[in-house]
């Protein structure tokens, strides 16, 4: 059914630097609101949950005088754009459809304004969601970004939704 499951993302070793630099919790509970969310919207639950686990795999440590500088962050990130060419080329080396390895990469580059010169931007209903689904986790000063995990229990987390997502595709299939 899926050409590229969360599980073979996770665990590339791209993927884990990334992820890692960004917040392996935060992304794993994105990505479980973007599938919650893809279901209550009737969009794609594998893209949408792939968009969330990948959504701040583009994100730069801002640092000032050898300490996390917030402000320096918000002033000069455009971490939207480098994490979208990132998982599309992660995506593609994988194997993903490349029509959902674009779709995906787009809801990751309009997950936030936060680089946008103005917030007049129209999303499509998957970019949508995902925007909702990281919201839905953020916590004041990017807190959510240093949420720690293990690797056996995000890996099992994973694993876990990887299941959720083929069994609401079989529904889907069946009705």
């Amino acid at each position: 059914m899926r050409d590229v499951k969360l599980l073979d993302i996770f665990t590339h070793p791209i993927a884990q630097k990334y992820l890692n630099r960004s917040g392996l919790a935060h992304a794993i509970a994105v990505a479980y609101h973007a599938f919650h969310l893809a279901n209550e919207y009737n969009i794609d639950p594998d893209i949408a949950a792939k968009a969330g686990l990948l959504h701040d795999m583009g994100h730069f440590t801002w640092y000032r005088n050898g300490k996390w500088d917030y402000d320096l962050y918000k002033q000069n990130d455009i971490h939207p754009i480098k994490g979208a060419e990132r998982a599309h080329k992660l995506l593609i080396r994988l194997g993903e459809n490349p029509i959902k390895a674009k779709t995906i990469s787009l809801a990751i580059l309009f997950h936030t304004d936060s680089f946008l010169p103005s917030n007049d931007i129209i999303r499509t209903p998957l970019q949508q969601v995902v925007k909702w689904a990281d919201e839905k986790d953020e916590e004041e000063g990017g807190k959510h970004h240093y949420r720690k995990i293990d690797f056996p229990r995000a890996k099992e987390s994973i694993m876990k939704l990887d299941t959720l997502i083929d069994e609401e595709q079989r529904k889907r299939l069946s009705s």
